[in-house]
């Protein structure tokens, strides 16, 4: 059962502790250089071209919709664009519907920016490459999330502790995090973020981020990354949850039936 699996990543999100595994890089040649290095490497499991462009925080706004098992909103990508000759945002995706891609001008106006989903790939999933010849410093894609995306799991009320609320959590490792977010799924990039999140109000929403105790459950909910996460340390959950404090540093969250 991926539950447990589930808190113990959420905790360790929050202080930024999961790692992921990934090939291990070349041993470096008598006179090379780590930065020279680091900026080439590529990252076999992402289509991202972090040496063009790099994201540099994501502004999300997202729905929580139990009924249909899905995310539906936008991530704005605050850029910096590497390259002086780059012009092309290339994202990672999985089962991800592209509503919608707009770029922000240099006058503060967004317009529409062209765009190609590419058919998917089994593992990598599908490459979304977005271009922006004016080199827009901020770009945002809407999206749908699918019912199936890899990277979350839908619970039934009958399947939680208190049978009554339904329950969704995120597992975003190793490259998961690209079935519920697009952007440049590799550890060679770090980001911060923040998150405006809507839910049905019986249920609240957490994040690897600041999570607020005394929060309201109102079915709104802002949420803060101000270090630099890489993607395998996104995550999200919805439910009836509830915190209690196991000292004046650290708690618990977890189904008023299980909490203690």
């Amino acid at each position: 059962m991926r539950l447990p699996i589930l808190m113990l990543c959420l905790a360790a999100a929050s202080t930024l502790g999961c790692s992921r595994q990934a090939p291990a890089p070349a041993a470096a040649t008598l006179g090379s250089e780590p930065a020279a290095q680091a900026t080439t490497m590529r990252d076999e499991y992402s289509y991202a071209e972090p040496d063009k462009v790099r994201i540099k925080d994501i502004a999300l706004m997202l729905d929580v919709d139990f009924d249909n098992r899905q995310l539906a909103g936008s991530a704005t990508y605050t850029l910096d664009w590497v390259d002086p000759a780059a012009t092309q945002l290339v994202l990672d995706t999985r089962a991800l519907t592209i509503d919608k891609v707009v770029g922000e001008r240099d006058d503060g106006k967004w317009v529409d920016l062209a765009h190609t989903l590419a058919d998917a790939d089994d593992t990598l999933g599908s490459k979304l490459t977005i271009d922006a010849p004016q080199r827009s410093p901020r770009i945002r894609v809407s999206y749908k999330t699918s019912p199936e995306a890899s990277g979350l799991q839908w619970l039934t009320p009958a399947m939680t502790e208190g049978g009554q609320t339904p329950f969704m959590f995120s597992q975003s490792q190793q490259i998961h995090a690209r079935s519920w977010v697009p952007l440049q799924d590799t550890p060679q990039v770090r980001f911060t973020y923040t998150a405006n999140v809507t839910s049905p109000a019986e249920a609240m929403v957490l994040m690897s981020a600041d999570n607020d105790p005394a929060a309201e459950r109102d079915g709104v909910y802002q949420f803060a990354m101000p270090q630099p996460i890489p993607s395998y340390l996104l995550a999200i959950a919805a439910g009836d949850l509830v915190f209690k404090p196991i000292s004046e540093r650290s708690g618990v969250w977890a189904e008023p039936g299980m909490v203690d």
